[in-house]
């Protein structure tokens, strides 16, 4: 049970390492979600229990696949961040 929780914890992390990469406020994800912003608090601090809906609506506004949400560690939102500002260059 207490692995559930670390990676639980880590994959409500992984939604705040991206968010703030993106620039985005709590409030931005709330107002998407329809939640209130003390309720997406609560997700990125791992208190709220997930739905797999949820997981997929997040993951569509943070533009990433739902797969790095689960497994995301360092090195792969540094990779996340290498692709974006290879395709940002690509666009210009």
């Amino acid at each position: 049970m207490e692995d559930l929780a670390l990676k639980t914890k880590n994959v409500a992390g992984n939604i705040r390492k991206i968010r703030e990469y993106r620039d985005y406020t709590q409030d931005y994800l709330a107002a998407k979600l329809k939640i209130s912003q003390n309720a997406y608090s609560k997700i990125e601090l791992g208190y709220s229990k997930l739905t797999v809906d949820r997981l997929f609506q997040i993951a569509a506004i943070l533009e990433v696949e739902v797969s790095h949400l689960l497994t995301l560690n360092h090195s792969d939102l540094i990779k996340i961040i290498a692709d974006d500002e290879k395709r940002t260059a690509a666009a210009i």
